[in-house]
């Protein structure tokens, strides 16, 4: 019996790679030396994808490559790395990896909060620098007494507050909707929320809709005491924008997992003392990676196993409608 082509853009994980080699015939798009040459020649056989944010996109000029393209499985809860409206215009299903990753991605995300304020590795800097033997560390700021805004209350967004909810803080929050279903107050303006906020909580899904959501008028309103923690997308925030808003004192401090052009971050953040970055980790556990993995596999064995995907995103929603059957 043949097996189904899929089209891998970058190495994932190697149970990943495993279970696809097992399941179907795996071609490996980032071993080839000529990707046009070798795309012009196995492009047409290729009915599934596998792709990650952190291992290449799936831009129009990929889809267009592969005409009998089904299925466009992505690693990560965030799928900009996909151009999900050419996949619509094409018929194709895409899916993503949400619900594995939320608590390890809340659970980091109250850790780069208390680093930030209690400023943990700056504290663990002083100690191996041998500073200590000459004088205690200074006295750091605190979560007590804080306002805690959430940008983006979906399903992270909720895990983030719930566990918040244990360390007695004010919780708000500013999404597309108001939701009547949760106990925290809704700003309906961002810069609103954070006037009212001594911490904001980024958390919301990457893409064009949201490009610098985080301004210079947001971190302005935030104010001199303020801290911002982005466990988002790079792009959310107008990094410009912030590394002046730190340098100038405007807010007080950041914890930072995402940026702008992942790996390379900007020298002027790695210089700042007073800010905490962490290179895209928030998910990045064995135990939740696996799952997301797995969950790449399941996506495409469901589809040609004629179960449809489990995990569709919204803009190619499934079962589809009968125009579009």
């Amino acid at each position: 019996m043949t097996k189904t082509d899929i089209l891998m853009t970058g190495p994932m994980l190697p149970s990943v790679i495993e279970s696809l080699d097992r399941a179907f015939t795996l071609h490996r798009l980032w071993e080839q030396p000529d990707r046009a040459a070798y795309l012009a020649k196995i492009g047409p056989r290729i009915r599934g994808l596998a792709t990650s944010t952190m291992t290449g996109r799936a831009d129009a000029a990929l889809i267009g490559q592969l005409p009998n393209l089904e299925i466009i499985s992505s690693f990560g809860v965030g799928y900009d790395n996909v151009d999900v409206s050419e996949a619509a215009k094409r018929n194709i299903v895409v899916t993503n990896t949400p619900d594995v990753l939320n608590e390890e991605v809340a659970d980091l995300t109250i850790g780069l909060l208390l680093a930030t304020l209690r400023q943990v590795p700056q504290a663990d800097r002083y100690l191996r620098a041998g500073r200590w033997l000459k004088a205690p560390f200074p006295l750091s700021p605190t979560l007590r007494g804080r306002k805690v805004g959430i940008v983006g209350l979906g399903r992270i967004g909720k895990a983030i507050a719930k566990r918040l909810e244990g360390f007695d803080v004010a919780l708000a929050y500013h999404g597309r909707t108001h939701q009547k279903d949760v106990p925290y107050a809704f700003h309906p303006s961002l810069v609103g929320l954070a006037e009212d906020s001594d911490v904001l909580i980024i958390i919301t899904p990457g893409g064009s809709s949201t490009k610098h959501l985080i301004n210079a008028d947001v971190l302005k309103a935030l104010g001199s005491h303020g801290v911002l923690i982005n466990v988002a997308r790079g792009s959310v925030v107008d990094q410009q924008a912030l590394i002046a808003a730190l340098r100038d004192g405007t807010i007080l401090s950041a914890g930072l997992d995402v940026f702008d052009d992942e790996p390379r971050v900007p020298q002027e953040l790695i210089d700042m003392e007073h800010v905490v970055l962490l290179p895209h980790v928030a998910s990045g556990s064995v135990h939740t990676r696996k799952a997301m993995g797995q969950l790449v596999v399941d996506n495409l064995i469901s589809w040609f196993s004629g179960k449809g995907p489990l995990t569709a995103v919204p803009e190619t929603p499934w079962p589809r409608s009968p125009k579009d059957s």
